[in-house]
């Protein structure tokens, strides 16, 4: 488990961006895989993330997760849902105590938010098309609902495709340059002809800078390069591998 020491230092907020490392899953999702979306045998991922809450010692606490799907859709969490009707958002925000907010990535970065202040948390899937689309400012605006403040609000972005990894195509660059000319910056030209490399994490960045948010931590892990440590959407894809695990970031209030 990777923590933020900054995030670590209240004793009211527990939070982990998790590993593929310490489960009971095997072959393509060994072996903490906490995804039912993937073809995992369901046992091994509800154990994975019965793990997951001793981990963060909340084994009476209440792990949710989204259908997620990529929008820029943040909801309020009142109160738990099982997973069989887990609602479709990519983002979630709650002042409740025992209730631990997953976020499932496997290149996507996982980006935490924390109020100490309010006691308010949040968390988000911020792949390129939710970041893109508004994920961050989803969550932030749903935060401020429940007694937040932009200045008081501390933001933690997870492990995530590496920028020298995330190689794009023309038509990717020119969505973000036709949506701000200011997005360049994101980018870095490719050994290939025509293509650029993205670098996620500072968009992300970036999109929390412009919502006046300063503080802003963020880890330096490449999941498609770190293989013993993470699952890679891409890495499964180039390699032809009919399914992919996914790991989990969580943040939650206790008590």
């Amino acid at each position: 488990m990777i923590t933020i020491d900054k995030l670590a230092v209240s004793s009211k907020i527990r939070h982990g961006f998790f590993t593929r490392e310490g489960g009971v899953s095997e072959g393509l999702y060994a072996s903490l895989n906490c995804g039912f979306g993937s073809d995992d045998r369901t046992d091994n991922v509800s154990e994975n993330r019965s793990r997951i809450l001793a981990g963060l010692d909340m084994s009476r606490g209440q792990l949710l997760t989204c259908h997620q799907v990529h929008s820029a859709v943040a909801l309020v969490v009142s109160e738990p849902w099982n997973a069989k009707n887990a609602p479709q958002a990519d983002g979630m925000v709650t002042t409740i105590p025992g209730i631990a907010l997953g976020i499932l990535t496997a290149d996507c970065a996982p980006v935490l938010f924390a109020d100490k202040k309010a006691k308010v948390i949040g968390a988000a899937h911020a792949g390129w098309q939710g970041a893109f689309s508004g994920i961050i400012e989803s969550t932030l605006a749903g935060m401020v609902t429940l007694g937040s403040s932009y200045s008081d609000i501390e933001v933690a972005i997870g492990p995530c495709i590496g920028a020298n990894s995330y190689e794009v195509g023309t038509e990717f660059w020119d969505r973000f340059i036709a949506d701000s000319p200011k997005n360049a910056a994101y980018f870095t030209p490719s050994l290939k002809i025509g293509h650029h490399q993205f670098d996620l994490t500072s968009y992300i960045i970036g999109k929390l800078e412009e919502a006046g948010i300063a503080q802003i931590y963020y880890t330096d892990h490449d999941t498609f390069r770190d293989e013993d440590l993470f699952y890679s959407y891409r890495r499964s894809v180039l390699r032809g591998e009919k399914n992919y695990g996914r790991e989990i970031s969580v943040i939650s209030l206790v008590s």
